[in-house]
C-alpha cells in the first residue's frame, strides 16, 4: 500500500507538470487571475514560457507545391540521385534562409521534389524565393567545335555548342562579392570544395587556351579562356555588374546553387481561414471522443470506469507532451490518429476490466480478482498493441507525409496506452481495493 502511495503521489506529480507544459496559457490565465488579487509585497507568480505546437500545412495555412528537376542538359552519366539530393538540400536551405517556418522538403518518385510551406502569409513571394535559386553550370565546347559565343547570347545554335563538365552550383562552398584589381569593376569571386577543385583543375588543364563558359540559369554569364591550370578551386564571374548586382548574385548562389534546374508544376494554397476552421474542427472531434469514451467507461464499468478516465487524462497528457517535446508536426491526419488511439488507449482497460469481473464472479476477493485481472489480460493487450505498433510502423516507413503523421501519432499512442494501462490504471484501481470496495462491490460488477 505504501508503494502504491508513492505512485500515485509520482503519478500526480508528473501529471501536473505536464499540464503546465501541455496549457500553458490555461496557467498563465490562472496566475494572471491570481497575481490581481496579491498584495504588493507578495510579489507576483512567474509566467510559464509558452512552446506552441507545431501545426500542418492543413492546419496552419500554406502551399503545397510540386517542382520537377529537368536533365535534358546534364550529361547521360550523372548521378541523377545524388544530384536530386543536392536539390533537396539546397530549397530547404533556401526557404530556411527566407524565414520559413518548419518545412517540409521531400523527394518525390526520381525527378520531382515536394516542398510543404506551413503557415507563409505570402506564398506567391515562397514560391518566387524558391524559384529564383540559380542553377550555376561550367561548360565547355564540345568535340569538333571551335566557335566564340558572346556573353548573354541566346542563339540555340551558339549554346548548342557548349557541352556540361559535371562541374556545377553542387561543388560550390563559397561565393563573396570582390573588386577587379585593374579596373575596380565588382565580380562575383567562386571557391569550390575539395571534389570541385579537382573537377576544376583537370578542366582547366584540358582547355588551356580554349573557352571555358560559366553558365546561370542556362545562359552564359562569363566565358573566359583559360590561361593556365586552375589547381586551387578559385574562380571569378565577371560581366556588367553594379556593386549591388554582384551582392544580390553571391547571395543568391551561397543560398543555394541548384546542381539541376527544377521547374514548379502543381501548386496548392491553403488559406490560413481554412486551416484554423480544420484546427477548430478537429479539436472539437477530439473533444466529444475524449467525452463519449469517459461516459461509455463510466456507465458500463462504474468505478473501474472512473479510474479509466483519469488514466486517460494522465495518457492524454503523456502524448501531447512527446509531441511538443519532439516537436512533431500535428496534422489532420495525426488528429485523426490521435482520437483513434484514444480508443486503443481504453481497449486494454476494458480487458482488465471484463477479467476482473470474471474473477469476482468466481467468488474471489477484490484485490485477487484485481491482480489476476491485469495477469491474464496483460498477453492479449501485449499482442494486440503490438500488431498495432508492427502496422504503424510499416505505415510510416512506406508512405508519403500526409500518412506519416496519422502513423506516428497512432505508434505514440500505442506505446503511451501501455504505459497507463498498466501503470496508470492499476494505482488508480488500488485506492479501492481496501475493505471499502470489498463492501461495495456492486461498484466493480
Amino acid at each position: 500500500m505504501q508503494r502504491n502511495s508513492k505512485i500515485l503521489f509520482a503519478i500526480a506529480l508528473v501529471s501536473l507538470v505536464l499540464f503546465v507544459f501541455v496549457a500553458p496559457g490555461v496557467v498563465n490565465r490562472g496566475t494572471g487571475f491570481i497575481n490581481r488579487y496579491l498584495p504588493k509585497w507578495a510579489g507576483t507568480i512567474p509566467s510559464v514560457p509558452n512552446k506552441p505546437f507545431v501545426l500542418g500545412l492543413d492546419l496552419l495555412g500554406g502551399a503545397h507545391l510540386l517542382y520537377e528537376a529537368d536533365f535534358s542538359g546534364l550529361a547521360q552519366d550523372v548521378d541523377r540521385a545524388s544530384a536530386m539530393q543536392g536539390v533537396r538540400d539546397v530549397v530547404e536551405r533556401r526557404v530556411n534562409f527566407f524565414g520559413v517556418a518548419e518545412p517540409v522538403v521531400q523527394l518525390s518518385g526520381q525527378n520531382r521534389l515536394i516542398v510543404e510551406i506551413a503557415g507563409v502569409k505570402d506564398v506567391n513571394e515562397a514560391i518566387r524565393l524558391i524559384g529564383e535559386t540559380p542553377f550555376l553550370e561550367f561548360k565547355e565546347l564540345g568535340a569538333g567545335k571551335t566557335g566564340e559565343v558572346q556573353e548573354g547570347q541566346t542563339i540555340a545554335d551558339s549554346l548548342s555548342q557548349w557541352v556540361s563538365t559535371g562541374l556545377s552550383g553542387k561543388q560550390l562552398a563559397r561565393a563573396s562579392v570582390t573588386f577587379d584589381s585593374t579596373t575596380r569593376r565588382p565580380q562575383v569571386s567562386l571557391e569550390f570544395d575539395d571534389e570541385g577543385t579537382k573537377l576544376f583543375a583537370a578542366i582547366t588543364k584540358r582547355n588551356l587556351g580554349k573557352p571555358v563558359a560559366i553558365f546561370l540559369d542556362g545562359l552564359p554569364i562569363s566565358i573566359p579562356t583559360v590561361q593556365s591550370e586552375i589547381t586551387d578551386g578559385n574562380a571569378v564571374i565577371t560581366g556588367n555588374y553594379g556593386a549591388n548586382e554582384a551582392k544580390l548574385l553571391a547571395t543568391r548562389l551561397n543560398s543555394g546553387a541548384l546542381p539541376v534546374p527544377i521547374k514548379l508544376i502543381s501548386q496548392q494554397t491553403i488559406g490560413s481561414s481554412l486551416g484554423a476552421q480544420s484546427l477548430r474542427d478537429s479539436l472539437r472531434a477530439g473533444l466529444w471522443g475524449l467525452v463519449l469514451v469517459a461516459l461509455f467507461m463510466v456507465v458500463v464499468y462504474r468505478l473501474p470506469g472512473v479510474t479509466a478516465v483519469a488514466a486517460l487524462l494522465v495518457y492524454t497528457l503523456i502524448v501531447l507532451s512527446v509531441f511538443k517535446i519532439l516537436t512533431a508536426t500535428l496534422s489532420l491526419a495525426g488528429i485523426a490518429g490521435f482520437i483513434l488511439s484514444l480508443g486503443m488507449a481504453v481497449d486494454a482497460n476494458i480487458l482488465i476490466f471484463a477479467r476482473i469481473k470474471e474473477e469476482l464472479a468466481l467468488g474471489k476477493s477484490l484485490p485477487a480478482a484485481q491482480h489476476e485481472g491485469f495477469r491474464r489480460a496483460w498477453l492479449s493487450i501485449r499482442d494486440s498493441h503490438m500488431t498495432t505498433l508492427i502496422g504503424a510502423v510499416i505505415l510510416y516507413a512506406f508512405t508519403t507525409s500526409i500518412v506519416k503523421g496519422f502513423a506516428l501519432t497512432l505508434g505514440l499512442g500505442v506505446v503511451v496506452s501501455l504505459v497507463t494501462a498498466t501503470v496508470v490504471t492499476r494505482a488508480f484501481l488500488t485506492i479501492f481495493t481496501g475493505p471499502w470496495g470489498q463492501k461495495h462491490l456492486w461498484l466493480f460488477r
